[in-house]
């Protein structure tokens, strides 16, 4: 025999332990279990079955029961926690090893009672009874448990149940969405009384206790409550759970409500009156107990979210009204208290009420917009600003008031039927529209039954008082006329007439021709009359053109004649103011010569005086002949005169004088000047 190697041989030797311990382990339980001993271990419970009893105690369960509570042969409600028992002989019981329940977080235990008093005639769910969460299960059975489903739910947790006696079925727990709401109808509970379509409110802790909902006279049925957004412990045996969207009423729009539930209208009544205190109808039960009527309502949700109970009330969401420029808003309202009228005497045609109350309130609406309920209110937009209204086949304005409208024929007294097109401008004052509206309706009535007949028959009566050719001819007259009948016609019915403007008229055609003929005479005959006028013109246009010209020769020898005369005053004129001139020089020279001479005169003898006083001075220092001689040389020397000449001239006597030399020099001076001439 080969030698084991040490591995396979430590493999052998690992086995041969593993087994010699299984063998010890089977054998020690083997031992246990023939003594009456078990052993549970620390996650586990033992459930034990009784197979038969001894020493004449009872020996079988009573009628009905399933789970033995006195010893009885059977189930025991008693499940063994974990530990060491002794006295569990094999040959008379059975124990079986279960591990604790556990519910996990977002789950919740159901449980359904296998043993137990039968449930109450008409119930489906079991009362609660306090069991420690169905953990003592002959405290259930001591306290009147009743078999079949439980009220009572396991929240998430770990639970020593006795699967012999309870049935735990785990469901997610009910988890609402944000944006959402859970609607609830209630499996079990009393009837819903007579005439009622939803439960009314019990408080539950948001149906999480069923108990309390049941102590509570809970009625069985569509629940008026709601549970919003969140995590819920609702026992699915008791309640089923819907999803519905909230309502989101947006910007610009409202909430139109009807209820399901509630007391019935009053006969005549449209929809309920407003109550208070309901939370804007999230409160149902409020809604209830104040009295609130079934069916639409008055009032209405603004823009807004609402956690509102699709079971008891439905939202439609519609417009508000506006009330354009240039429009007013009549109010009639069909809801409300009988209102008084308030127009007094001088308005019989309907009744205007105040606002709040039924039928047209007097008050209207400025431009905006409003929440109005368009089931319980109509509001009848009426125009402030001029309106035109076309009597015109085939042309309609924007407000579509005279779509219906057509050109109107009438007949003239002379029998011929023609066409003419009208348009009519109107205005209805603010505080007259309720008025109109209470007499009429609506525009497009005050339009067919006041506007279109009266209009139409002023003018076919106006047509049937002349001839075709005098109502053309007479047009404008026709237009005042009818803006003042129509202004008083529609005065009458607190219409305003701005003014009535008569468009196309189509006359026959035969009368178009003879007045197309009878225009072409007149034009015909005003050619010739204009063209006879243009040559009579152009004569007498020849005729002053020549007359124009010979003119102009005559004015222009009158104008030679005219110049001569004017030049010859002009010389004359000329002449005199020169002799006048000279006369006028020749005494300012006369003047000038007079007043130099005197003056030289008068320097002469200044002068005069001076020198002679000087000589007088000059001669006193010396003899007089000695100062003529000196007189005369000075007078030589400043005319030039040499004192020493040429040729002098000797005499027997002595030499000459100064007086002979300035006579020399004449002499020489006077035959120069004769030979010069010569």
């Amino acid at each position: 025999m080969d030698t084991l190697s040490p591995s396979l041989l430590h493999t052998l030797e690992t086995g041969l332990a593993i087994t010699c311990v299984v063998a010890l382990i089977a054998a020690r339980h083997w031992v246990l279990l023939v003594c009456g001993v078990r052993i549970i271990p620390d996650d586990s419970m033992g459930l034990v079955t009784k197979k038969f009893v001894l020493f004449g105690r009872q020996r079988r369960l009573p009628d009905g029961r399933i789970v033995a509570l006195e010893g009885e042969a059977g189930y025991q409600a008693d499940a063994l926690p974990p530990g060491i028992h002794f006295s569990l002989w094999p040959w008379q019981y059975t124990v079986t090893l279960e591990k604790f329940l556990t519910i996990p977080p977002g789950k919740l235990g159901c449980v359904e009672a296998i043993d137990g008093a039968p449930l109450q005639s008409g119930r489906i769910v079991a009362r609660t009874v306090a069991c420690d969460c169905f953990q003592d299960a002959r405290a259930f059975l001591r306290g009147g448990g009743e078999r079949g489903p439980q009220m009572q739910v396991i929240p998430p947790g770990t639970y020593r149940i006795n699967s012999l006696l309870f049935k735990v079925s785990l469901f997610d727990a009910v988890v609402v969405p944000p944006g959402q709401i859970g609607v609830i109808e209630a499996r079990d509970g009393n009837p819903l009384p007579s005439g009622r379509v939803i439960a009314r409110h019990v408080e539950c802790d948001s149906f999480q206790d069923a108990q309390a909902f049941m102590a509570g006279g809970g009625e069985r049925g569509p629940q008026m409550s709601v549970i919003g957004p969140g995590t819920y412990r609702i026992n699915p045996f008791l309640f089923s759970v819907q999803l519905a969207d909230v309502i989101d009423v947006p910007d610009n729009k409202i909430g139109i409500v009807t209820t399901r539930d509630g007391a019935p209208l009053a006969a005549g009544e449209i929809a309920g009156p407003v109550v208070e205190g309901h939370e804007l109808f999230q409160n149902p039960q409020a809604f209830l107990d104040a009295g609130g009527h079934k069916g639409l309502q008055e009032q209405v949700l603004l823009a807004g979210r609402y956690f509102i109970n699709p079971r008891f009330a439905t939202v439609e969401i519609v417009d508000m009204v506006e009330v354009p420029i240039a429009h007013v808003g009549v109010v009639i309202a069909y809801v409300g208290r009988e209102g008084r009228d308030v127009t007094g005497e001088t308005f019989r045609h309907g009744n205007l009420v105040s606002r709040g109350e039924k039928g047209v309130w007097v008050e209207p609406l400025d431009p905006g917009k409003y929440p109005v309920n368009p089931y319980t209110h109509r509001v009848a937009r009426v125009p402030t600003a001029n309106v035109v209204l076309n009597w015109a086949t085939g042309k309609t304005e924007a407000h579509k008031l005279d779509a219906n409208l057509s050109t109107i024929t009438v007949r003239s007294a002379d029998g011929f039927r023609f066409n003419l097109d009208v348009s009519q401008i109107i205005h209805i004052p603010r505080n007259d529209a309720p008025k109109v509206i209470a007499r009429f309706g609506d525009m497009s009535a005050l339009v067919t039954q006041v506007l279109e007949p009266t209009i139409g028959n002023y003018f076919r009566n106006a047509a049937q008082g002349s001839d075709i050719i005098e109502f053309l001819r007479n047009r404008s007259a026709r237009q005042a006329e009818a803006r003042e009948a129509i202004s008083a016609a529609l005065r009458e019915y607190n219409v305003g007439a701005v003014d009535t403007l008569i468009g196309d008229i189509v006359p026959p055609d035969q009368i178009m021709k003879t007045l197309t003929d009878r225009k072409i005479a007149e034009q015909e005959r005003v050619t010739f009359e204009t063209q006879r006028e243009a040559q009579v013109v152009r004569q007498q246009l020849e005729q002053a053109t020549a007359l124009a010209a010979t003119q102009a020769k005559v004015v222009d020898a009158e104008r030679q004649v005219a110049i001569a005369d004017f030049a010859a005053q002009a010389g004359v004129k000329s002449a005199a103011g020169q002799a006048q001139a000279k006369k006028l020089i020749a005494d300012a020279d006369a003047t000038v010569l007079r007043t130099v001479g005197e003056a030289e005169a008068d320097k002469t003898r200044a002068v005069g005086s001076a020198e002679a006083e000087v000589v007088k001075l000059k001669i006193a220092s010396m003899q007089s002949d000695n100062y003529a001689l000196v007189q005369v040389a000075e007078a030589l020397a400043k005319s030039g005169v040499k004192l020493v000449p040429d040729v002098v001239a000797g005499g027997g006597g002595a030499s000459g004088t100064l007086v002979d030399v300035l006579l020399a020099n004449v002499i020489r001076e006077g035959a120069t000047r004769a030979v010069s001439r010569t």
